[in-house]
């Protein structure tokens, strides 16, 4: 419930010089090819009446994302001023002519249609998603709005987001705090609350009837032996005090995402550390960015959308000792040592993303900091940890710096089957000229240590969602005979 349904719609224009009954043709064989829902409008787009008409007719019929397709060379002006006055995001496509044997009435021009629709965009400084090659066939096109699904689906996602957080950040994670002004200029709102607050709603729920069955749903989850039981009735008790604060602060908005500090003070307040309620939470839908990591918890929720699957959060944390890359990684793969590391964080990756031994344990870390020398574990509690499990990923994320710029990063490469020896949620990540990467985009464009991680390539997906919130700077992994801007060719 926290991730948009698409429904989508496709409107045809017609330039007034063409015939109209071409477009109509045209744009009817493409909804009769898609494999899905697509509502046709009926109104076929030659002037501004005609667009008017065209966004009532599809706004009339719920439609949230949009096709414009140019049947012939469409007229420029009403054409953009659908994506100007619908209420959602637009794909532009055109159609490719068909036949060496209708090259007269049948020619519709719509290759050279889609320059002028692209100026005029442009000139209104209008955004709309423009596949690679956006001109098509019935089934070509049909293709490219199956691939605009996902997109249109963050999209929306992101315009009717609201981030909450609860905080204030940790001291010396500065590196989680960014500008929010970022936020506002992409559509989202922000509400941000005190701890107190949260403990008082978590002492309100206390008694919640509906907490048994919650512990029930854990229970069944992890399986016995890997899970406290004394620990279950405070989980669950937080997981409903957050799914309320959810329902209930949305305001105007429709989907959620948290960004919630969870030490020091949290686990001698609350009695348990929170990751697996957290890690709860990202399975359903709702991430909970760590350390009040805000734009963490947006590129969580981004990630979400354009998988439609479990996203966690994790620290770009550690090398990969040379002895374990020796023997487990360069026998059977083409990896670097450079291009492997360990993606890490306390335990707040959803356990359908880790490896059967996955169980509820202890912060060994905060257990050192918050507990008395050689006790058992008592408040410290609470984290999922285990290996990750092999998968493909993309590593990524949305940030504003510090001048209020807002950057973003995509690399795809996958956790590879090798066992990490270590503690928390945790795996042996891969990517691709990683090493290079690390140098020339996280730390050089000053990067913080969270990215967000989607199970999965996503990489085409993220960066034409990206490129239509306006993002220009795009960066990735680059291959070895691509030099970075700043990677000059001298060496020691």
């Amino acid at each position: 419930m926290n991730i948009p349904n698409v429904k989508l719609g496709i409107v045809a224009v017609s330039r007034d010089c063409f015939p109209v009954a071409l477009s109509e043709k045209r744009r009817k064989a493409i909804v009769e090819t898609y494999d899905g829902a697509l509502y046709e409008c009926p109104v076929t787009v030659e002037n501004e009446m005609d667009m008017q008409k065209a966004v009532e007719d599809v706004d009339r019929a719920g439609c949230n994302a949009l096709v414009v397709f140019l049947g012939n060379f469409g007229p420029e002006t009403p054409e953009t001023l659908i994506a100007k006055r619908f209420n959602g995001p637009c794909m532009f496509v055109a159609a490719a002519e068909e036949s060496e044997n209708d090259l007269i009435n049948g020619r519709g021009d719509a290759y050279c249609g889609m320059l002028n629709c692209s100026y005029n965009l442009g000139m209104r400084h209008l955004n709309a998603y423009i596949p690679d090659y956006p001109v098509g066939t019935a089934d070509e096109i049909a293709d490219m709005i199956k691939n605009f699904a996902p997109i249109a689906r963050a999209v929306i996602g992101v315009k009717n987001l609201k981030i909450i957080t609860f905080g204030p950040r940790p001291q010396d994670f500065f590196a989680c705090n960014a500008p929010i002004k970022g936020l506002y200029e992409l559509g989202v709102e922000i509400e941000e609350n005190s701890e107190l607050d949260l403990l008082v709603s978590y002492k309100e729920h206390k008694g919640d009837p509906r907490i048994p069955d919650i512990m029930k749903e854990m229970a069944e989850e992890m399986g016995d032996g890997n899970f406290y039981p004394d620990l279950n009735e405070r989980m669950a008790q937080y997981e409903l005090t957050l799914l309320d604060w959810a329902n209930q602060h949305k305001g105007s908005r429709k989907y959620i995402a948290f960004a919630n500090k969870c030490w020091p003070a949290f686990p001698s307040q609350f009695g348990f550390e929170p990751c697996y309620v957290h890690s709860r939470l990202a399975s359903k839908g709702i991430p909970v960015a760590c350390e009040v990591d805000i734009y963490g918890a947006l590129s969580e929720y981004i990630g979400a959308c354009s998988s439609l699957d479990a996203v966690t959060i994790l620290d770009i944390n550690n090398s990969v000792p040379k002895d374990m890359y020796e023997k487990y990684i360069k026998p059977s793969t083409g990896y670097k040592l450079t291009d492997t590391f360990m993606g890490f964080h306390c335990g707040n990756t959803p356990s359908c993303k880790m490896c059967s031994e996955r169980a509820i344990k202890y912060q060994l870390i905060q257990h050192r900091v918050l507990e008395p020398e050689g006790s058992e574990p008592n408040i410290s509690r609470g984290t999922l940890e285990g290996d990750i499990a092999p998968s493909d990923i993309t590593f990524f994320r949305l940030q504003c710096d510090s001048e209020g710029k807002l950057r973003s990063y995509i690399a795809e490469g996958e956790v590879l089957d090798v066992r990490t020896k270590s503690f928390g949620g945790i795996g042996v990540f891969a990517i691709p000229e990683m090493g290079r990467f690390y140098r020339n985009v996280l730390i050089a464009k000053r990067f913080p240590h969270h990215g967000a991680v989607a199970f999965g390539h996503y990489g085409k997906i993220l960066s034409e969602v990206f490129k239509y919130l306006g993002i220009k700077d795009i960066a990735y992994n680059q291959p070895a005979n691509l030099p970075y801007p700043n990677e000059l060719p001298f060496k020691f």
